[in-house]
């Protein structure tokens, strides 16, 4: 191998150079399962950047073929997006219960927030300054 060229070895990344700018704490502090989903979740953006990115070319371009493959390519990413989103859901206990709550519905998206809380019909959070978390002293409330 001529000697002014780099080794195949400058290619791999060491363990700790990996995404470490994208982690808003230490990589060696966050659990696993932190990281994991870390890796979901920017996934996921970068999927939804790509459908973008995609889109605005589509609406810029003057080329009828380009644009077809241009779309095609686009929906790959929404289905990409979709799979992570999947994998999101199945990792994430509250990811799955707001995504059963929400998706495939007719009904507003934007309904009150209070109106299911322990199913306890409460005034909407705008209208009482709440933030619909309930009691933090649950076992006094359970007690009376």
């Amino acid at each position: 191998m001529p000697e002014n060229r780099p080794s195949p070895a400058w290619r791999l990344r060491r363990k700790d150079d990996v995404a470490s700018t994208q982690f808003h704490e230490v990589a060696e502090t966050l659990r696993a399962e932190t990281r994991e989903m870390h890796r979901a979740l920017r996934s996921l953006i970068e999927e939804l950047d790509a459908v973008d990115w995609y889109a605005q070319r589509i609406d810029a371009s003057d080329d009828a073929e380009l644009a077809a493959v241009l779309a095609h390519n686009r929906d790959e990413e929404k289905e990409h997006a979709c799979m992570v989103l999947e994998w999101i859901r199945r990792h994430d206990v509250k990811f799955d219960e707001f995504l059963r709550r929400f998706l495939f519905s007719d009904g507003p998206i934007a309904k009150d927030e209070g109106e299911s809380v322990n199913g306890d019909s409460r005034r909407s959070s705008r209208e009482n300054g709440s933030l619909c978390i309930g009691s933090l002293r649950a076992e006094e409330v359970e007690a009376r």
